[in-house]
């Protein structure tokens, strides 16, 4: 059974910076699609960014440049540097994992695994 496990979440000021990490387990396959999305209150779940199982990364728009995906294959870790926070970043945010993926996809319909999220604060 896949199990994705965030931690790093917290509040921080404007303009500060913080790292989530995501350990996942379990995994089957090879071919391991993974992202971060986040949450806010009345809203949908969207993406912040995802990386393929070739290390391919893909940024939402609003957190490009400030935010930075990597991801350690070998350790099925996946991580977020979040730099220059807004107010407006200030969300759950949860790490996804998707088996038997290449490409992977914003849509978080597309993925099966999720972590239980992590609370982001950013005050202003």
């Amino acid at each position: 059974q896949v199990r994705l496990v965030e931690s790093g979440g917290g509040s921080v000021q404007a303009g500060g910076s913080l790292r989530l990490s995501c350990v996942g387990t379990g995994f089957t396959d090879k071919n391991v699609c993974m992202g971060w999305f986040r949450q806010t209150p009345g809203k949908e779940r969207e993406e912040v960014a995802t990386v393929d199982s070739d290390g391919h990364t893909d940024y939402a728009r609003s957190v490009e440049g400030r935010f930075t995906c990597s991801r350690d294959a070998a350790e099925n870790t996946l991580y977020l540097q979040m730099n220059s926070l807004k107010s407006e970043d200030s969300a759950i945010y949860y790490c996804a994992a998707e088996e038997k993926c290449w490409f992977a996809v914003s849509d978080p319909a597309d993925y099966t695994f999720w972590g239980q999220g992590t609370q982001v604060t950013v005050a202003v």
